[in-house]
């Protein structure tokens, strides 16, 4: 499983940690969600055989991130209108355009953000997302359109604030 595990990182990780900065919205929180989840899977591939070792990472990533997100919003921290970790600084407006869509991704639940990752920067089917996710179609095409939906007003309420200054 090492060498299995070693020879996947390799090949994956920039993927990976790509994926994992979409989730959580910052470069260190990234950096140690994907290394949580390929730590717990070398644990659990030195007790059993995985079969699909992306799938197993991926779910691990989603669940991770989302437990963290339970436990923020338990603690009633309250979201701020400037964003504290802006990232690289950036002039385009491809830059700024990324940094809203970040923001507006934090802005909606970790299931709903899973889904839409693995829809529109993974590319996969609603049948393959279910299966990865562990839950029906219907679910996923659900989450999908409540995402959107709100990803649509955060960014709306975004524009009306820019321009209105």
């Amino acid at each position: 499983m090492d060498s299995q595990l070693a020879d996947f990182v390799r090949a994956r990780y920039p993927r990976l940690l790509r994926h994992a900065y979409v989730l959580t919205g910052s470069h260190g929180e990234a950096e140690d969600l994907v290394q949580e989840a390929l730590a717990r899977a070398c644990a659990a591939g030195r007790r059993r055989r995985i079969h699909d070792l992306d799938g197993y990472v991926w779910t691990t990533m989603v669940n991770l991130s989302a437990r963290k997100w339970r436990r923020w919003t338990r603690i009633r921290e309250l979201p701020t209108a400037a964003i504290p970790d802006p990232g690289l600084s950036d002039s385009t407006d491809e830059g700024a355009e990324r940094s809203r869509m970040h923001q507006a991704l934090r802005e909606i639940s970790p299931r709903q953000r899973a889904v839409l990752v693995l829809r529109f920067y993974e590319d996969l089917s609603e049948v393959q997302i279910a299966e990865l996710l562990n839950v029906g179609v219907g679910t996923v095409r659900s989450q999908t359109a409540r995402g959107l939906s709100r990803i649509r007003a955060v960014l709306a309420a975004a524009h009306e604030v820019e321009n209105a200054s």
